[in-house]
């Protein structure tokens, strides 16, 4: 079967740094709690994951997340550690609450950090502080992107979309724009931790967005991307053709894939314990790092080379003719079926029964190939 150029290594490492954080979202994958659990990754620990994220090779970009990372008292440490002493490429993803004052966002900033990510999923404070449990998030996030803009400190605004949010996509984006941001991350809701399947879009709502995030995307100033809803990609291939997708990197300091990242194909995630997932969507345990380096883990499991392989999904998925520019989303497909190999039951896109036959013969004479090759 044809290799991913994300065989060797992801495009991003995330780390789940602390699974502590003091608001109480709606969708969070985490379910987290205002405490820091003892078991979390040491400081030495985490050097030694960045060691190795440091060796792999394309470099990833690696990612703190959470809970909410400012709940950690060693973070600018990680920060410096990561991009002054071991060069990589460092972001961070935390929370609005009031820990992110000035001081610490100068901080990170003098440390290394290469781009800031907020979420915003309302167009406003009331909106989205009801997303996020927590009154003043909102107020917090736009003063806090005022210190990034005059340390240029690059700007990424991540948005969940569910049914809370869905008819206020327009005015997020506007709001988007106007903050300056580099980077538009839509995140699709996937029901694990407090999200619930009853709050995620459905299939043809999800295509509506998709649509409409195309023609914003058209003449926004800044990218977009989404996060588990790779059929993004169908979409610029069937409104665009061969033209370029919008995936070149205005003013960020992180560069953009150059081809599809989906979950445990060029994504990992490690959690605050040092457990390996192929996403932080899709809960299936790999491994830890505290036993083995996150690079053995990534190059070897046996869930990690399925997903990489697109001949091994099934359903609607496997005869795609988008197979290898979407291939689903695999937690989404995990969460509704209990197979992440099955297809993506959000998807609304018919295959070309006449592009599966043929994919399914390419597919038949690759394993042959490869059986000779290997005798």
């Amino acid at each position: 079967m044809p290799s991913s150029p994300y065989s060797e290594a992801p495009f991003i490492v995330i780390w789940e740094t602390t699974r502590a954080c003091d608001l109480a979202c709606k969708h969070c994958r985490a379910a987290a709690i205002p405490m820091r659990n003892p078991e979390e990754l040491s400081t030495d620990e985490a050097r030694r994951l960045i060691d190795d994220v440091a060796t792999m090779r394309p470099q990833p970009n690696f990612v703190l997340t959470g809970g909410d990372p400012m709940k950690r008292p060693d973070l600018e440490e990680i920060i410096r550690y990561a991009a002054r002493e071991r060069g990589v490429r460092i972001s961070i993803t935390p929370s609005a609450t009031p820990l992110v004052t000035p001081e610490r966002i100068r901080a990170c900033a003098e440390a290394g950090l290469a781009r800031w990510a907020f979420s915003i999923d309302g167009a406003t404070a009331e909106a989205h502080d009801f997303f996020r449990g927590q009154e003043g998030s909102f107020a917090i996030t736009l003063a806090a992107v005022q210190e990034l803009k005059r340390l240029q400190l690059p700007l990424q605004v991540n948005t969940t979309v569910s049914r809370y949010n869905l008819d206020s996509l327009p005015e997020i984006g506007r709001l988007v724009e106007g903050l300056g941001a580099v980077l538009w991350s839509v995140f699709f809701l996937v029901p694990v931790g407090r999200g619930r399947a009853d709050d995620a879009l459905g299939p043809h709502e999800t295509e509506r967005v998709l649509q409409w995030l195309e023609e914003f995307a058209r003449t926004s100033a800044c990218d977009v991307k989404t996060t588990e809803a790779p059929q993004w990609r169908r979409v610029l291939r069937e409104r665009r053709g061969d033209a370029p997708a919008p995936l070149g990197d205005r003013g960020g300091r992180v560069g953009r894939a150059p081809r599809p990242v989906t979950d445990g194909d060029g994504f990992i995630f490690v959690s605050h314990k040092g457990e390996v997932y192929p996403s932080g969507f899709l809960p299936l345990v790999l491994g830890n790092v505290r036993e083995m380096p996150l690079s053995e883990i990534y190059r070897s499991s046996e869930v990690l080379l399925a997903l990489r392989d697109r001949s091994r999904l099934r359903g609607k998925c496997r005869i795609c003719e988008y197979r290898e520019v979407c291939g689903g989303s695999r937690s989404r497909a995990y969460a509704i079926t209990g197979d992440y190999l099955e297809s993506d039951p959000y998807c609304p896109h018919q295959p070309d029964p006449a592009a599966g036959y043929r994919q399914i013969r390419s597919d038949a004479r690759e394993r042959r190939t490869a059986i000779a090759a290997s005798r």
